[in-house]
């Protein structure tokens, strides 16, 4: 048994109390290597930001357990030895579907696990959920869980159709469950492809799909059932088009593409929206950066030569994302 305590990591319960009296949403990044962990690092410490680290079961099998314990242990280390004292940096389990994950994960030094029983009847959802709780919070380890189906497709989390959370059912299933924060459906997607070109419209002068507005309503509604109880939104990376458009231009073939509107997500992040995941974003500006890189110069072959820019245009976008959408900057 690894305590994240030992690691120097911080669950998220001061985290989020402060987040939604502040108006402002914490950055929760996915990553799988050590340039996404450094990029993610760097961007947090330059803009004195606290940020969750955050993995999938898939990101988990690829990186594996122990490595990822000890990168986790490194990022704090990492931090402070780029001048951040006291860092708040999270790990959390995104996605994880069942009990024996959850305590795998929380006793190899998470501090934080979400449980995605969303999937399953209303009464499974809470009576999982609720077994990951009592587990976790004997070690002060906080539990996300969600209600509601998100569309679309990341890793192992895969569903054609959203459906959103019902208002009425969030104070029974956050009572009963005992959940420290409450992933909800309000039209984010998973993916890159989170809507289809039928579901938008066309800008009439640059052609580009425009998604459909997200569902603020319930958002709204859930605030106020649930007051100051930390919400998380999935699925919300905005998709930059100048990324998609340079991933294309060398190569790639990522056609209507389509993600979350950054202005949307700015205002969900003045919300009851504590937390907010970024993941296709992240593949995006390094995905585009090697591709430019290798049209470039196609003479190299050290990873280091097209590592090293993909890494840094993943730091730009971290910054852009805690200094221009989440509003987390300067919260150390």
């Amino acid at each position: 048994m690894t305590s994240y305590k030992e690691l120097g990591l911080v669950n998220t319960r001061e985290m989020f109390k402060k987040a939604v009296d502040g108006g402002y949403a914490i950055p929760a990044f996915n990553f799988n290597t050590l340039e996404q962990m450094q990029a993610i690092i760097q961007a947090a410490v330059e803009t004195k930001s606290p940020v969750i680290m955050q993995v999938s079961k898939g990101a988990r099998n690829y990186a594996n357990g122990t490595i990822l314990r000890y990168m986790a242990q490194g990022a704090v280390e990492y931090a402070k030895e780029l001048g951040c004292p006291n860092p708040q940096i999270v790990l959390h389990l995104d996605h994880g579907d069942t009990f024996e994950l959850c305590k795998d994960c929380i006793d190899n030094g998470f501090s934080s696990v979400m449980i995605d029983g969303s999937s399953l009847p209303y009464e499974e959802n809470i009576a999982l959920t609720k077994k990951v709780v009592e587990y976790a919070h004997k070690y002060d380890v906080t539990v996300e869980a969600e209600l509601g189906v998100l569309a679309g497709v990341e890793d192992e989390v895969a569903s054609e159709v959203s459906h959103y959370t019902k208002p009425e059912e969030v104070i029974d299933f956050s009572t009963r469950s005992g959940c420290d924060s409450l992933a909800i459906s309000i039209g984010t997607s998973h993916g890159a492809y989170k809507f289809t070109p039928e579901q938008c419209t066309r800008d009439p002068k640059t052609g580009k799909l425009v998604p459909p507005p997200l569902a603020f309503d319930i958002l709204h509604e859930i605030e106020k059932k649930l007051p100051g109880f930390p919400i998380v939104l999935h699925g919300s990376s905005s998709v930059p088009q100048d990324e998609v458009d340079t991933i294309n231009k060398y190569g790639g073939k990522l056609p209507d593409a389509v993600g979350i509107p950054e202005e949307q997500l700015r205002e969900a992040s003045k919300s009851a929206v504590c937390k907010i995941n970024i993941d296709s974003d992240s593949r995006l500006a390094m995905t585009a950066a090697i591709r430019k890189h290798f049209v470039e110069n196609p003479g190299h072959f050290d990873p280091r030569q097209y590592l090293k820019p993909a890494r840094e245009n993943m730091k730009k976008m971290y910054i852009h994302k805690i200094v221009d959408v989440l509003g987390s900057n300067d919260k150390l």
